[in-house]
């Protein structure tokens, strides 16, 4: 019934421009620096200390925000690739079925969906790739780790890989963190549209107050580290999880919309406003610690011999 209500609203929601693509930068530059040190800070003994060190952990908070950077009108061409890797809309993903796992398998489905729905604009760049980016970075990080192993095996210099770990380390944090807020799994991104019984603010507002503004003006790390999971675990399927892990954050996009409306990002905000961004960048560190140690561990699994 909701994506059904979601149709017949389409062509109110295509006469908004702003609302056809991603705005906002989730997190901010304070949140994802957050996510990023919490989640290297909480990388188990077994992992190689070159990745656990202060150094690592600096160029991880620094890394954060990186694809945000890339987010410039200086750099129209950068800037449009990149934008749809921030953010999956589910609502209009899934109109294209069970999510294929690969990136151009994808594209495809949502190619095939448009031609069922020729009321929205079901292109990669409008639903989003968030999902796909993730699982391609991280599966980049397990490369490298790999070729670490490798190296060390052979007594040959490590310093050229470990620092392309780090930053693949840091990059893939900016994705994961962008999962853990759900503004950035939803069309209601930024401002709520389509049936709106609940009375939600519609204004374009939503996405930046809640999480930069707020995030910056009042949440700090020493609060936030308490809630990341204690024990690190090594993932399944990675692109299983990713799903996982986008889907329950979409699940609580009413519950942002109904803390904002309760005022909770306002100013100061209220203990309920604090206590959900608190969890929502815990989620995320915890999620990117867990992915990291994922990739050190599965490194180690043997590579089928290649076969042009």
């Amino acid at each position: 019934m909701r994506i059904q209500n979601l149709v017949r609203s389409a062509a109110a929601v295509l006469l908004l421009p702003c609302m056809t693509a991603q705005q906002g930068w989730a997190w901010g530059m304070d949140g994802h620096k957050m996510i990023n040190r919490l989640a290297g800070a909480g990388l188990p003994a077994d992992v190689p200390e070159f990745l656990r060190s202060a150094a690592a952990l600096d160029a991880l908070e620094y890394y954060g925000p990186e694809p945000d950077r890339w987010r410039s009108s200086t750099e129209p061409e950068l800037n449009a690739a990149q934008a749809p890797e921030h953010f999956i809309d589910l609502e209009w993903a899934d109109l294209a079925g069970t999510l294929p796992r690969e990136r151009f398998e994808y594209i495809r489905a949502l190619a095939t969906a448009q031609k069922l729905h020729p009321e929205l604009v079901l292109t990669p760049e409008k639903v989003g790739l968030l999902p796909y980016q993730t699982t391609e970075v991280w599966e980049r990080l397990k490369s490298a780790l790999r070729d670490y192993r490798g190296l060390v095996a052979e007594g040959k210099n490590t310093q050229p890989v470990q620092a392309e770990i780090v930053f693949l380390a840091g990059w893939l944090g900016h994705y994961v963190a962008d999962g853990s807020m759900p503004l950035h799994t939803s069309i209601e991104y930024n401002g709520w549209v389509g049936p709106n019984p609940n009375g939600y603010p519609t204004e374009h507002r939503i996405h930046a107050q809640f999480e930069s503004v707020y995030v910056s003006a009042n949440v700090h790390s020493a609060e936030v580290a308490p809630l990341v999971a204690k024990e690190p675990k090594v993932l399944g399927d990675i692109f299983t999880e990713e799903m996982r892990y986008l889907r329950h954050s979409h699940t609580l996009v009413e519950t942002t919309y109904q803390l904002q409306k309760a005022g909770a990002f306002t100013g100061a905000g209220t203990p309920e406003g604090r206590a959900f961004v608190d969890q929502q960048l815990a989620a995320g560190a915890t999620e990117l610690r867990d992915m990291i140690y994922t990739a050190w561990v599965r490194s180690a699994d043997p590579v089928p011999p290649y076969r042009p």
